[in-house]
C-alpha cells in the first residue's frame, strides 16, 4: 500500500541561514524533518509563512545592552506559484500569496511560504506576516488564520492531493476548522486526516485566546462559537481543541510523551498522545571531518581545530581572545527562564577560580521574544558578567551558521532546565554529533540520549526534589552541576585524554544511531501518518 500524503504546517521553518523564516528550536526540528524527508522522497509537503523581517536580529547597542533590529529581506530563490488566495480576518479580505522552495534549492521536500506583505492588501494587513510570534493578540491570532486557513486553501488551489494534516504546535490549529468546514461539521471525518504535535509543558507555550475573539477573527471559519467553546473552552485552548480534532497526537521525547498524557489526561474526547523523539539532520548539523576522524588522536585534533575556528568568530565579535586548549563551555539556546542561563553564576566564589585558573571557558548565546522581559534581563545580567571576566563571552543572535559554529567548537553543550519543562531540547542531538559532551538536567531527550560517564554527564537525579521550593531546587542543581566539572569533567579533560576521546566517540555513535532525522521522519509515517497495529 501507498504512504500518505502529509502536509506538515509549521509557523516557522530553520531550513537555511540565507532564509530567515525561523526563531530557535521548534523551526530548527521542522527544518531537520523537512531535510530528512526531502532526502528520503518521503509524500510531504511544508506549509509555513515567508516572514519578511523574520524574529528580529540581535544586537549590542551603544548602551552596551541587547537590542533587536528588524531587516527586510528578499529571496528571490523563491519560485513564485502565481497562487493568492483570500482569507476573512475580522471580517476583512485578506490575500494570502504563496511562493514556493523547491525541493532542488536545499533538498526539502516542498515548501510553501506564505505571505500577506503584497500591494493588494492595506498597510495593517501586509503587516501581518512581518514579524514571527508578533506579540499583539490580535495580529499573533491573524497569523494563525493565515497558516492554517490560508494554507489549506493553498494547497487545493495546487491541486496538492492531502491525506493527512500534520499540526506542528497548536499555531496551524485553524486548519482543522476549514476542514470542519469543508466536511459540513462531521467532525469524525476531520479526525480521520489531522495529527497534532505539542511541544512543551510550558503553560506560555500552550496558547490560548478568549473564544470570542477568535470567533470574531475567522479562526474557527464556519464553525459555531458554541461548538468551538465544546472544543476548546471559553478561554480557547488551542492545544486541548487539537487533542480533540486529531487522529493521534505526539509529545516529542519519551519523558515528554509521559509528561503530556498526565498533563492533558483530564480532557475528555481528546485523542490518545504517543511519544516521538525529537532528532536532527545529520548531513545538515555534522561536521564531515568529525565522521573522517579514525582515532582518539585524530578526534581530539578535529575538535581542536573547529574550537580554533569558533573562537577565530568570538575574537572578531567580542574582542575576547578564547584558548583552544582549555574546556569550553557553551549554553546556546532561547533565553527564557525556565531554561537558567544564570545557573552557572548562582555562587560566584566557586565559579570564579575555575575561570582565573583557566579551568574552564564558557560562552553564552541565544535569543529571547522580543516582549520576555525576564528574558532580556538575563541576556544582560550575562552581558555584563562577560565584561568584567575574561573567560566568558556572549554573542548576539543564535541564527543557523552560529548554531552550528558553537556545536562544532564546544567541549562541552551545558543544559540547565527545570525539569520538567524542556520537552525535548534538540540542541544537544546536533552538539553530540560533533563531539560535544552533553552535561544536562534529567530532562528532555537527555533522559534516553545521555548516558552517565558514557556519552555524557547528568546533573542531578531524577525524582530527588520535585516537591521542594523551586529555589532549594535551584541550589541542589547547582550544586550537583558544580561537583560534576570540579570531580569529573575537569579532571578528564585535563588529565584523562583517552577518556575524553571515549567520551566523544560515544557521544557521536549514539547521536548518530538515533538522534539523526532521518529515524524520526520514518517514526511519524509509521506511528503518526499511517500507524501500524497489531
Amino acid at each position: 500500500m501507498s504512504l500518505p500524503t502529509v502536509a506538515y504546517f509549521s509557523m516557522e521553518m530553520a531550513i537555511d541561514q540565507s532564509l530567515h523564516t525561523y526563531s530557535g528550536g521548534l523551526g530548527f526540528l521542522a527544518g531537520s524533518h523537512m531535510l530528512s524527508a526531502g532526502d528520503m522522497a518521503l509524500p510531504m509537503v511544508g506549509v509555513t509563512i515567508l516572514w519578511t523581517f523574520g524574529y528580529g536580529d540581535q544586537v549590542i547597542a551603544d548602551n552596551g545592552e541587547v537590542d533587536i533590529v528588524y531587516v527586510r529581506r528578499d529571496y528571490p530563490f523563491l519560485k513564485d506559484t502565481g497562487i493568492t488566495v483570500e482569507v476573512t480576518i475580522f471580517g476583512q479580505p485578506v490575500k494570502v500569496k504563496a511562493y514556493l522552495l523547491e525541493p532542488g534549492q536545499f533538498g526539502t521536500v516542498p515548501i510553501y511560504l506564505l505571505t500577506t506583505d503584497i500591494p493588494e492588501n492595506t498597510p495593517e494587513h501586509q503587516a501581518l506576516t512581518h514579524k514571527l510570534y508578533d506579540a499583539e493578540q490580535r495580529t499573533r491570532i491573524s497569523q494563525e488564520i493565515i497558516l492554517g486557513v490560508g494554507g489549506m486553501r493553498v494547497l487545493k488551489a495546487a491541486h496538492s492531493p492531502i491525506d493527512v494534516v500534520h499540526l506542528n504546535e497548536g499555531h496551524a490549529l485553524p486548519a482543522a476548522f476549514e476542514l470542519l468546514s469543508e466536511f459540513g461539521g462531521n467532525l469524525e471525518k476531520v479526525r480521520q486526516h489531522v495529527v497534532f504535535t505539542t511541544h512543551t509543558p510550558v503553560a506560555a507555550g500552550n496558547e490560548c485566546h478568549p473564544a470570542h475573539l477568535l470567533a470574531e477573527a475567522g479562526f474557527f471559519v464556519s464553525t459555531s462559537l458554541d461548538q468551538a467553546i465544546h472544543l476548546g473552552g471559553e478561554e480557547f485552548s488551542l492545544t486541548v481543541a487539537a487533542l480533540r480534532m486529531s487522529r493521534m497526537s505526539n509529545g516529542v521525547s519519551q519523558l515528554h510523551g509521559m509528561v503530556a498524557n498526565n498533563m492533558w489526561n483530564w480532557v475528555h474526547e481528546r485523542c490518545p498522545i504517543v511519544a516521538i523523539t525529537n532528532a536532527v539532520n545529520r548531513k545538515y548539523w555534522q561536521d564531515p571531518r568529525i565522521r573522517q576522524a579514525t582515532n582518539s588522536q585524530e578526534l581530539l585534533a578535529t575538535k581542536r581545530q573547529m574550537k580554533v575556528e569558533l573562537f577565530d568568530y568570538v575574537r572578531e565579535t567580542t574582542g575576547k581572545e578564547f584558548d583552544p586548549d582549555v574546556l569550553t563551555v557553551v549554553w546556546a539556546r532561547r533565553f527564557t527562564e525556565y531554561k537558567r542561563a544564570w545557573m552557572i553564576f548562582m555562587d560566584m566564589e566557586r565559579l570564579l577560580p575555575l575561570l582565573n585558573e583557566n579551568k574552564i571557558q564558557l560562552l553564552f548565546a541565544g535569543k529571547f521574544h522580543p516582549s520576555d522581559t525576564a528574558g532580556r534581563h538575563t541576556y544582560n545580567n550575562i552581558l555584563a558578567h562577560s565584561r568584567e571576566m575574561e573567560r566568558v563571552a556572549v554573542l548576539p543572535g543564535y541564527e543557523l551558521e552560529l548554531s552550528g559554529l558553537m556545536k562544532r567548537g564546544a567541549d562541552i553543550w551545558l543544559n540547565t532546565p527545570l525539569r520538567p519543562l524542556e520537552a525535548s531540547g534538540t540542541s544537544g542531538m546536533s552538539a553530540n554529533l560533533n563531539g560535544a559532551i552533553h552535561v544536562s538536567i534529567f530532562d528532555g531527550w537527555a533522559v534516553e540520549g545521555t548516558y552517565h560517564g558514557l556519552n555524557g554527564y547528568i546533573i542531578n537525579e531524577a525524582g530527588k526534589d520535585e516537591y521542594l521550593p523551586v529555589e532549594d531546587r535551584h541550589r541542589q542543581d547547582y550544586e550537583a552541576m558544580m561537583e560534576l566539572f570540579e570531580k569529573e569533567l575537569i579532571p578528564a579533560f585535563y588529565d584523562d585524554k583517552e577518556k575524553w576521546a571515549s567520551l566523544m566517540y560515544h557521544a557521536i555513535q549514539i547521536g548518530e544511531s538515533y538522534f539523526h532525522s532521518d529515524r524520526m521522519a520514518i517514526e511519524y509515517f509509521n506511528r503518526l501518518y499511517k500507524p501500524i497495529y497489531l
